[in-house]
């Protein structure tokens, strides 16, 4: 008997599978869900669930103990969860070659001492099996502001310049996804501003950056959506605006017509103190509701004494969901 006939794949069904595939959305950069770890009696993570998209910013927030560093090991594969599970890159987050795709920078870390700047590069290269080419080594040392100091020992380094070394190796096998365990904590004010800089120019480039740190004002100005964590548990996320709620103007007027009024309502949801004036934006604000407001009110007449744009700042919101939560505890 001959061998059984195998029927030829309809190519048009495989066609329109790989054109299904392809229009769908990548995954998220990193995914997880009902991650839980308990030390002895202790519960550092109890069923904490985010994801990173790519090209997004996300900032992990909450205080000391909260669980932030647990979490991101977890995400990373260097701490085991009792319970969850984790995805990198759309790919389990065990996976060897998803890993592979990932810059992590501690937030406690030591460099062998006798080694110099450039010598640390090049074997965290190794140790990622990435092909980096010597002058690519180079430019990622002077992208973080140690150009001149390739050839110099890490055991002479400053705190800031470690710190700065770490971003270095984190970013140097051209990771995917890039994970930022307090990268600020040793730096100068300038050195600061140099971070922020480079995550926004991580997110250009569609790299998906985790970023935990207690720079609330840092956080504000570089993240997509933050995540706040309190004793182990997701207490908020969102974005900035679902977070802070709609932004609003106050208004010091005197001279207010009928016709004010109403100009006054036609821009939102208005408060009125005596004189003053707060008048809710709408969400879809592009930044000029509060100039052509402004204009309007002195076309009908109105004296404006002052014009104060204002939102709960982060760390207000952050520090009113803490207080919160210590108050349901203490309940």
């Amino acid at each position: 008997m001959g061998e059984p006939s195998v029927a030829a794949p309809d190519q048009a069904a495989v066609r329109a599978a790989a054109e299904l595939v392809a229009g769908l959305p990548p995954a998220p950069a990193l995914w997880c869900t009902g991650l839980r770890k308990r030390y002895g009696r202790r519960s550092a993570v109890d069923g904490v669930a985010l994801s990173v998209g790519r090209g997004e910013v996300v900032g992990l927030l909450g205080p000391n103990g909260a669980g932030k560093t647990t979490v991101i090991k977890m995400l990373l594969g260097l701490v085991r969860p009792d319970a969850g599970e984790v995805m990198v890159l759309g790919r389990p987050g065990g996976d060897p070659a998803a890993r592979a795709r990932v810059g992590y920078l501690p937030e406690l870390f030591r460099y062998q001492p006798w080694l110099t700047a450039a010598e640390v590069l090049r074997l965290h290269v190794r140790l990622a099996g990435a092909a980096v080419p010597p002058d690519e080594q180079r430019e990622c040392l002077a992208l973080v502001g140690l150009a001149g100091r390739a050839g110099d020992r890490v055991g002479g380094f400053s705190k800031g310049m470690q710190q700065r070394l770490g971003l270095a190796v984190a970013l140097v096998a051209r990771p995917e996804v890039v994970v930022l365990d307090e990268p600020t904590s040793a730096l100068d004010p300038l050195g600061r501003v140099d971070v922020r800089d480079l995550v926004l120019s991580l997110k250009e480039r569609g790299v998906a950056v985790l970023l935990n740190s207690h720079l609330i004002g840092e956080v504000e100005r570089v993240c997509d959506r933050v995540v706040i964590l309190d004793s182990g548990r997701v207490a908020a996320a969102g974005t900035l605006a679902e977070l802070l709620g709609r932004r609003e103007v106050r208004l010091h007027l005197t001279g207010v017509t009928t016709a004010v009024e109403a100009r006054l309502a036609a821009a939102g949801p208005v408060a009125r103190e005596a004189d003053r004036f707060i008048v809710a934006l709408p969400a879809d604000d592009d930044g000029t509701a509060v100039p052509d407001l402004v204009r309007d009110l002195a076309a009908l007449g109105a004296r404006i004494h002052a014009v104060e744009p204002g939102r709960i700042s982060l760390e207000e919101r952050l520090l009113g969901i803490l207080r919160s939560g210590a108050g349901e505890e203490r309940r």
